[in-house]
């Protein structure tokens, strides 16, 4: 037979082999139909027909691949799959409803009943939440140790420590972890190291290579891009994402095509994307260290930002968020916050659009103070997920949150 490229529908793995992430990005995991399109395709159905009886036998008793039911098998999610588990230089991904779905279903699949969690305190708070409140039900007990005190994390491991789980950077305070110091360890105590690269993204962070096992990502953020869907997934060795795929069938924690297919297109900007968030992020963080009712900056592109050189390794870029104290508590954040006009006021992150909030009534507030005290989400933080507008721009915007500051010193608010 002639060989054709038009008659491809999966253009194979082999012919992307050695290429970068950018292309990845772009072409990888992608499934054309019969009719030969260009774009990836979108498959909105809950379920497919089969040609016999037989054939339905075969594919549900796994005799034979294809889909089954868009719960568990959907074209568009699968090319979403293949191409972040390209990106991240994984096997296999399975993608979820939420990033925290991502969470829940790695927990699910490869945790039991007397099993200990080595966590960071710097994740996200509906992170510290899931862990400490609800598999706590379970029998799975967590430790909360500082991300980058490995005495604490030496300290925190028991015979049936299983698994390590960090955010890096951490939010909202970016901290970065050592991941080769936490892989070792975590091996040494046959446990699994789970990194959630939200932050990073493959473009500029490839755990695995420094020695994680599965990596997460909330797809909500960076991945889309715009703010569109929520989403998340799981990324790692073939026979532990069995085991994830395996609860995803059972529970139905499940991404849908439509959100699938807007994860492709935000995949096909998110290095260039990535790249425009690191230059702003690094502009304005040097621009707030020189405004006098700012205490202290939180980025790990400062060259005065304790793991600096740490991020320089295992980083390309130093990614789009910030966060930073300013002088007073409560009243002058929400002050600061409510006098800017453009940048939106919003918890979520990795939009192109700029979005400011006050982590500690926001997406820490579920914590006790005792919680928000150790992982220092203090009143007076502000967090700034840095979009791609002009820097100049939001500079201006920002100097508005200043006057009010200024105003509120002279009392004049």
């Amino acid at each position: 037979m002639t060989y054709r490229r038009e008659e491809h529908v999966l253009i194979p793995e082999s012919d992307l082999e050695g290429m970068s992430v950018d292309t990845l990005a772009v072409r990888a995991g992608q499934i054309r139909t019969g009719q030969l399109e260009h774009s990836d395709a979108i498959f909105p159905t809950s379920s497919f027909v089969y040609g016999s009886a037989a054939q339905a036998a075969a594919r549900f008793g796994g005799e034979e691949p294809g889909n089954i039911y868009s719960r568990f098998t959907n074209p568009t999610v699968q090319a979403f799959e293949a191409r972040i588990a390209a990106m991240e230089g994984g096997e296999r991904a399975v993608a979820t409803s939420s990033g925290m779905a991502a969470i829940l279903a790695t927990c699910m699949a490869l945790l039991k009943t007397g099993d200990h969690v080595i966590c960071s305190r710097g994740v996200f708070g509906t992170t510290n939440v899931l862990f400490q409140k609800y598999l706590a039900k379970f029998g799975v007990e967590t430790t909360f140790v500082g991300l980058t005190d490995m005495a604490q994390w030496q300290a925190a491991v028991r015979p049936e420590t299983r698994m390590v789980f960090i955010e890096t950077p951490s939010n909202p305070l970016c901290e970065v972890a050592d991941m080769a110091a936490l892989a070792k360890l975590s091996h040494d105590n046959d446990a699994l190291f789970v990194v959630d690269n939200c932050f990073c993204t493959p473009v500029l962070q490839r755990p695995f290579e420094h020695g994680a096992d599965i990596i997460i990502h909330s797809a909500t953020k960076y991945l889309d891009g715009q703010g569109r869907c929520v989403g998340g997934v799981v990324v790692g060795p073939d026979k532990l994402m069995e085991e994830v795929y395996g609860f995803l069938r059972s529970a139905g924690p499940t991404m849908s095509p439509f959100n699938a297919w807007v994860f492709l297109k935000g995949l096909e900007t998110l290095p260039i994307r990535m790249r425009a968030h690191c230059d702003n992020a690094l502009e304005l963080a040097k621009w707030l260290e020189g405004q006098g009712t700012v205490d202290r900056v939180f980025y790990a592109g400062l060259s005065d930002h304790p793991q600096h050189e740490l991020a320089k390794r295992q980083q390309s870029g130093f990614g789009g968020v910030l966060s930073f104290t300013v002088k007073g508590g409560r009243e002058q954040a929400w002050a600061f916050i409510d006098a800017t006009r453009m940048i939106s006021i919003t918890a979520n992150l990795g939009d192109v659009k700029t979005t400011i909030t006050h982590p500690a009534t926001t997406t820490h507030g579920r914590l006790s103070p005792e919680d928000k005290e150790h992982a220092g989400i203090t009143e007076n933080l502000v967090r700034i997920s840095v979009g791609i507008e002009a820097v100049e721009d939001l500079k201006t915007d920002l100097q508005r949150g200043f006057e009010a500051l200024e105003n509120y010193r002279q009392g004049t608010v």
